[in-house]
């Protein structure tokens, strides 16, 4: 297939809307159930890119979750623990442990729930069944593989009456050195960001403390490979081979910090006993829970604790969740990893880490307040490295 026709670009006015190679060759990927969309085919290609580079760089299956072309998360094929394994609402899956690439997607999937509803999915491996059976039962407009068995395939394909769009990749499609693209006319050219993240990358230690154990430099490559193919300004926090929270697409670095803090708290909180033992009304669909679960951590929009409110998600009315008892409970966290796509203008980003538990920090330094970003890190006993590589991603 050399061209694809669209239903329409970004919005349902934009038409007509295709996508094909510049040389005229064949696309590198092929439509194997339903009708691929132009965000949805941004956020494949993208997803792809960055499932491809982190199982290569850390030599193991992985996942990512996409919207709106930027990541919610990424993980690499862990095992997931009892506690994980039920926030994520995944401890009824069977044989989830068996399938390192399904112990991927439900990290990527559970670590912000709200925004991976209706997502786009990425996968580093051949999709199994398991991993069909766990995508089939979660929203999301479609999935890239480099192949699926013949019974997942079948799974994806009854999703969405029929209509879930699956796309096979080649996965050995290398593009061309430069890349081009056009706004309003005017076209872009440049060579596209082929810098392969590796541990190299984290060896300029510039803190008093230079003690890197390999879970972290695991999880520096993590949040560091997710900000590559994330809407610029990004922040990234990573823990256990996973992003437990990005922020994407500020225009302010320590926006990006708190938004992406936020989400890694929110993360942490979903697997306390508090919330754990929330006791949910059993025709609860996992999709209102997210809401609820938010909804009862941070007080949001509706009150679900309030009289007339908790009866309509809870068999009885749960305890509030104090804000001191949440402090306390995020202030004993440490060993998260942080990446920035630019350096720190100010130290106000690490302030903002050091309130969710981050030890680790990799940014690419060049601020003329570096000197001040590194003696913050040395208050906290943080390891802070220089990697010299700017991620800006647009």
């Amino acid at each position: 297939m050399k061209e694809l026709t669209l239903k329409y670009g970004c919005n349902p006015h934009q038409q007509p809307a295709c996508i094909s190679m510049q040389d005229g060759s064949e696309l590198p990927f092929e439509v194997l159930n339903g009708r691929p969309g132009y965000i949805n085919l941004l956020d494949a290609l993208n997803g792809w890119q960055l499932v491809r580079e982190l199982s290569m760089v850390l030599d193991a299956p992985t996942a990512a979750s996409f919207k709106h072309t930027s990541p919610t998360s990424a993980a690499i094929g862990l095992p997931l623990n009892e506690r994980l394994q039920k926030a994520c609402f995944v401890d009824d899956l069977k044989g989830l442990s068996d399938s390192p690439l399904a112990c991927a997607y439900a990290r990527a999937r559970g670590t912000d729930r709200l925004s991976s509803f209706g997502d786009w999915i990425s996968l580093s491996n051949i999709c199994d069944e398991v991993t069909a059976r766990l995508i089939a039962r979660e929203v999301s407009d479609g999935v890239i593989a480099p192949d699926y068995t013949p019974k997942a395939l079948k799974l994806l394909q009854e999703k969405k009456k029929g209509g879930y769009t699956v796309l096979k990749i080649d996965r050995d499609y290398e593009p061309g050195q430069l890349e081009t693209r056009q706004v309003f006319g005017v076209s872009f050219t440049q060579r596209r960001n082929d810098r392969i993240i590796t541990k190299d990358d984290l060896a300029n230690i510039v803190t008093q403390n230079r003690s890197l154990p390999d879970s972290a430099v695991r999880d520096l490559l993590v949040a560091l490979i997710v900000l590559k193919y994330t809407q610029s300004n990004s922040v990234a926090y990573a823990y256990d081979g996973q992003a437990i929270g990005v922020g994407a697409g500020q225009q302010s670095r320590v926006h990006c910090t708190r938004l992406a803090g936020d989400k890694a708290d929110l993360w942490f909180l979903r697997q306390t006993d508090q919330v754990l033992s929330l006791p949910f009304l059993p025709y609860i669909g996992r999709s209102e829970r997210d809401n609820v679960i938010e909804g009862y951590i941070n007080r949001h929009e509706e009150d679900v604790l309030a009289e007339g409110a908790w009866q309509k998600y809870f068999s009885c009315r749960p305890n509030p969740f104090p804000g001191e008892a949440k402090r306390a409970y995020l202030d004993s966290l440490s060993g998260v990893a942080l990446g920035s796509d630019a350096f720190f203008p100010f130290d106000d980003s690490i302030i903002r880490a050091h309130h969710s538990g981050v030890s680790y920090v990799a940014q690419p330094g060049g601020s003329i307040r570096d000197d001040i970003v590194i003696k913050r890190c040395d208050a906290y006993g943080m390891v802070m490295a220089l990697t010299g590589i700017r991620l800006f991603h647009h």
